[in-house]
């Protein structure tokens, strides 16, 4: 079951076009958040390299828009979104060097271990054809940027 759309998300973080790399919001309550991507089949990936391929740990970036999401829905959705930057990734396992040969969707699985309205931190799963693809830790400071 489809909770928001790729129109929905892309009202909620600072992500827009093709940049916006989340399909669909499947489920979320105060702790977790469930996602689908596509964008891994799309030619025009803006995170494609120059031959072509895209790399797993473009993945990471999957992760962190589930982050922004996840902390827009559990804040209450209000005002704009705020600007944010990864600080930290860790304890990333990449099972794959590139997406390209996922045949279906990317399932993007965050789980937030502990956050405030400074940041956050989460542990993240992406599944793709049935297995673990990438998977790891990442956090996230708020108030960053112009």
């Amino acid at each position: 079951m489809i909770i928001l759309d790729h129109r929905e998300i892309e009202a909620l973080i600072p992500h827009s076009g093709s940049m916006c790399l989340l399909d669909a919001v499947l489920a979320w309550d105060a702790a977790s958040l469930r996602c689908v991507s596509r964008c891994h089949l799309l030619p025009g990936n803006p995170m494609r390299r120059v031959d072509g391929t895209l790399g797993a740990a473009c993945g990471i970036e999957l992760a962190a828009q589930a982050m922004a999401i996840h902390g827009r829905l559990v804040s209450g959705n209000s005002g704009p979104p705020a600007r944010g930057a990864l600080a930290s990734v860790r304890d990333v396992h990449l099972r794959t060097a590139t997406l390209d040969d996922i045949e279906g969707d990317l399932t993007i699985d965050a789980q937030r271990l502990m956050g405030d309205g400074q940041g956050a931190s989460y542990r993240f799963v992406i599944t793709g054809d049935g297995a673990e693809v990438l998977s790891g830790r990442a956090t996230v400071l708020l108030g960053i940027g112009p």
